[in-house]
């Protein structure tokens, strides 16, 4: 694709910050938007964008079976920057089929039925927000799970067909947190409980020392596989 070729080698060597300023000013308002489930590296991005990029979207998705905590974190990330957050939920009558069908913990199961669930209260609501952008922030990094070491600062999707950028893709764990010390950027408290990945309260675990950070996500699983829809393997 000619255009994303011209978009790689503009930004290639732009900070975070940098590209977030050029996505904003290259894509329509309200045709952009940064996807958060409240983690260290979304908080960094958002962080970011009230500072630098505020008319860009942000969105998140309430899966009903989320942490406390991450409860908490919306709460107090809304306070500090006073952005709008968009909040897309499952739908209603997908859920009731979901759980009569299957009960309510199918996803221990098998692989098949964990990536259902998956797709009934995250993949078709995020389905439905991606309708409405040309542009998908992201806060992945490449060195966070074998399936996104490739990963680019901007790509495109073939999923949802649309440009997704990650500004962070180089970014080390350190960086990430030197970052959010150094800002004063609220954060999820599991985090401080060897949490390092964090989504749905029955699907996230404690990670061991020496374990990969996203060990705990589905540890009924390969490692190598490990991934819950949102972001495919080319």
């Amino acid at each position: 694709m000619e255009k994303l070729n011209e978009y790689k080698t503009l930004i290639q060597d732009k900070t975070p910050e940098e590209i977030m300023i050029w996505a904003e000013s290259n894509f329509p308002d309200g045709k952009i938007a940064l996807s958060s489930s409240f983690g260290a590296e979304d908080q960094v991005l958002t962080d970011m964008l009230s500072k630098n990029a505020r008319n860009i979207r942000i969105f998140t998705l309430d899966t009903g079976r989320l942490f406390e905590e991450t409860y908490d974190v919306i709460q107090k990330t809304k306070e500090k920057y006073s952005l709008n957050i968009e909040t897309a939920f499952p739908d209603p009558n997908d859920i009731q089929d979901l759980v009569e069908k299957d009960w309510p913990n199918l996803f221990y199961n098998s692989i098949e039925n964990r990536k259902k669930c998956c797709f009934v209260r995250k993949v078709k609501p995020l389905q439905n927000i991606l309708k409405t952008v040309d542009v998908w922030i992201t806060g992945l990094r490449s060195e966070q799970n074998p399936t996104r070491s490739k990963l680019q600062f901007i790509e495109w999707d073939k999923q949802f067909g649309i440009y997704k950028v990650n500004p962070l893709a180089n970014w080390t764990n350190k960086d990430v947190w030197d970052y959010i010390k150094e800002n004063t950027v609220p954060y999820n408290s599991l985090h401080d409980k060897d949490f390092p990945s964090i989504g749905c309260a029955p699907c996230t675990r404690v990670v061991r020392p020496g374990d990969d950070i996203r060990s705990g996500r589905w540890w009924w699983e390969e490692s190598s596989k490990k991934e819950c829809g949102l972001h495919l393997k080319k």
